[in-house]
């Protein structure tokens, strides 16, 4: 008897998916995709000249910030995820999608009701029964159960855009991770920029007040005039300016990182670090595994699935709806009698429920399915080559600035070695102070454009590890 109620258990399973309306859903293809008929491209176009990571692993894995090498970066990036409100914000739009599953799934099974009722009537002494002020008691214990057939698969496609909409939303939060990470990750390499500017600043103030020095002994020598003098003065005080702004630009950093970790500003304080490394080598991989990698694609995916699931519960509404309802109990006239055998009731029947005509409405429904199905598809290819363009930005970007940084290096010295050349012809009586001036000005703004590209290198390889997926893929997607 078993063996029967399950074979016709299957065969109803069977019956009912074999009756779903609507499209099946096949993953849209993308430029570079492998579902593309043409041979996707290799590798990325700007990685030629790309020094990849050693050994050749073609993706990031773990913790992508301890690419990186910094202990402190470590210890802020650990403490994003407890603490962060914005995430926080995300996760419990995501424990409601899960919710929803749940919520959906339920109407898979039968719903059943029980509502007691006890009642004291009186008959009115004018109706028409002739049975005018008769008193009787009805006691009703009634349990209802109604099941939904769905012969038409509206209610799995109902669940399987739930859990298609749970998946987007689990991406949407590894995606807002990963935003969050890269933006404290490029925050704490400005803010130690910063330092490494006012270090700059701070030699270049000493050295400036040597200078001076020199040039009031010159003066008080009756070798320099007055206006030498003010010109190293005035040089000192501009260069003071500097150091005390970059103290306003790197607290504003420094906030941002405390609060990026759920601190308040005011309980946050980030030591002096001057920013001395070289950007790491990032495994970049080719361009099929990034639609593997990036959340945000994940999530436009699933959201293109979700959304193909909406054009089969809009065509379901075209073919009738089947109740199976059921209703019994015990009724009687008094607790005496109520609870007996003979005061059983029960009534059970299907009930089918067809709209015959609605003047286009569900017809409408499903033109604004279907259009929404095609937004999320231009969405999730926009997105697919959004991704490609971030990369290659970044890659060109990295290539770029390496090259500028060897050249500025280059350029740092010279202007150094003019520097102490105008000095020494200065020290010799062989030039007035402006020289020295101009060799000063020069030879600073040179330093502090070879600090400024460790920086943009920096920000650069934060940005090139978001825009590969930071070390994410598709497989960590729960299932629902």
């Amino acid at each position: 008897m078993n063996r029967r109620i399950g074979l016709l258990a299957v065969a109803l399973t069977a019956f009912l998916a074999s009756c779903t309306v609507g499209p099946k859903y096949s993953k849209p293809s993308v430029p570079t995709a492998p579902t593309y008929s043409e041979q996707p491209p290799p590798g990325f176009k700007e990685s030629d000249g790309w020094q990849t990571a050693q050994p050749g692993d073609s993706q990031i894995r773990g913790k992508w910030w301890e690419l990186f090498g910094n202990p402190q970066l470590n210890a802020l990036e650990e403490q994003v995820g407890p603490a962060n409100q914005t995430l926080k914000i995300s996760e419990a739009s995501f424990r409601q999608a899960r919710a929803q599953i749940k919520l959906s799934r339920s109407s898979l099974y039968p719903t059943i009701g029980l509502n007691p009722q006890i009642t004291a009537n009186r008959v009115s002494g004018h109706a028409p029964t002739g049975l005018g002020g008769f008193q009787y008691g009805d006691f009703v214990l009634p349990v209802s159960v109604s099941y939904d057939a769905d012969f038409w698969g509206r209610i799995r496609r109902t669940i399987a855009n739930a859990r298609e909409q749970f998946q987007a939303s689990a991406a949407d939060l590894e995606n807002v991770k990963l935003e969050l990470q890269t933006e404290l990750a490029v925050d704490y390499f400005e803010a130690r920029s910063l330092d490494a500017e006012k270090q700059l600043l701070d030699d270049t103030v000493v050295a400036y007040g040597k200078a001076l020095q020199l040039t009031e002994n010159r003066y008080n020598g009756g070798v320099a005039s007055k206006v030498e003098v003010a010109q190293a003065q005035t040089q000192l005080d501009q260069t003071q300016a500097q150091e005390i702004d970059v103290s306003v630009t790197r607290a504003e950093y420094e906030h941002a990182i405390g609060v990026l970790t759920g601190k308040p500003p005011e309980e946050f304080r980030l030591s002096m670090m001057p920013l001395k490394q070289e950007p790491p080598s990032v495994p970049v991989g080719v361009p099929s595994q990034l639609l593997q990698r990036r959340p945000d694609i994940a999530s436009a995916e699933r959201q293109v699935a979700a959304s193909n699931e909406q054009i089969g519960i809009a065509r379901a509404a075209f073919f009738p709806d089947l109740m199976i309802t059921a209703t019994g109990g015990l009724e009687g006239s008094s607790i005496v009698n109520w609870l007996t055998w003979p005061s059983r009731y029960w009534a059970v029947g299907p009930q089918v429920a067809e709209t015959i005509f609605d003047f286009g409405r569900r017809r409408a429904q499903v033109e604004i399915a279907q259009a929404g199905y095609d937004a999320q598809v231009a969405n999730y290819r926009q997105t697919a080559l959004t991704a490609f363009q971030e990369v290659e930005d970044n890659l060109s970007t990295l290539r770029i600035l390496e090259q500028e940084s060897a050249k500025q290096h280059e350029a740092t010295a010279a202007a150094e070695n003019s520097l102490q050349l105008s000095m020494n012809r200065y020290k010799g009586g062989l030039v007035t102070y402006l020289e020295v001036i101009t060799a000063q000005s020069t030879a600073l703004t040179n330093e502090r454009a070879e600090v400024d590209l460790v920086r943009r290198r920096m920000d650069a390889s934060v940005q090139l590890i978001k825009a590969l997926g930071g070390g994410w893929d598709v497989s960590k997607l729960p299932q629902g």
